[in-house]
């Protein structure tokens, strides 16, 4: 079993991904902490396989709080998981001991796939001995940059998913597909394709609103972070 600790400052995002990673087999959640510093003393009371790790955190820069555990000797590795999109970003995570890269706003397919790609890494260098070449260190690290099966259906772009993500988000009664589109500034079709999207991921739930006479509006509710 993989040990897991999640850090998120967002209390309902760090109960989602901690809800995320309990749901795929092989991992379990050891804890969950919102600053870098409550990271650190959880790391050194607790010590974990893997760090989920927002990079945007209120005490300090979450790659600061990755080359910490590397200073104090953490065998954990790390999983970025931010919304920050910025290529000196990316490539300090790198430099900085990052093996995954996740981009909100994600799917749980997305979180399942990283996670699934990192325990198959894990286990093709999990036992203590010498590889047998190059060959097998080349295959090893390939299992991190597998095909992300989870990418967005043709047609579909982060950016407007984003913006969906945060109307439907900001409306916690639930809001139908013409209202979510009107504060994502996308068309009411547009907006349903992205709302159906998240319900068929599990980030969202749709129900029949009964206001008037014929058939019942479809509204959408947020139940998961994406």
């Amino acid at each position: 079993m993989i040990s897991v600790l999640v850090v998120e400052d967002d209390p309902l995002v760090g109960e989602a991904h901690e809800t995320y990673v309990n749901r795929i087999d092989g991992f379990a959640v050891a804890g969950r902490v919102r600053t870098g510093q409550a990271a650190l003393r959880f790391v050194e009371r607790t010590p974990v396989d893997l760090v989920l790790l927002d990079l945007r955190l209120p005490d300090m820069d979450g790659l600061q709080v990755a080359r910490a555990l590397r200073t104090a000797g953490s065998n954990a590795d790390v999983i970025a998981v931010t919304s920050a999109r910025e290529l000196k970003v990316v490539r300090a995570a790198v430099s900085s001991g990052v093996v995954q890269y996740l981009l909100k706003p994600f799917t749980f397919a997305a979180m399942r796939e990283k996670l699934e790609h990192y325990a198959r890494f894990r286990t093709s260098l999990g036992h203590d001995r010498e590889v047998s070449g190059q060959a097998e260190i080349d295959r090893a690290f390939s299992t991190l940059r597998g095909v992300d099966r989870a990418a967005l259906p043709k047609g579909m772009g982060d950016e407007t998913l984003a913006s969906v993500v945060s109307a439907l988000r900001a409306a916690p009664g639930g809001a139908a597909a013409g209202t979510v589109g009107e504060a994502a500034g996308v068309s009411r079709v547009t907006a349903r394709r992205y709302l159906e999207y998240l319900v068929h991921n599990g980030m969202a739930e749709r129900r029949p609103h009964y206001g008037g006479v014929g058939r019942p509006e479809m509204t959408y509710r947020w139940i998961g972070e994406a």
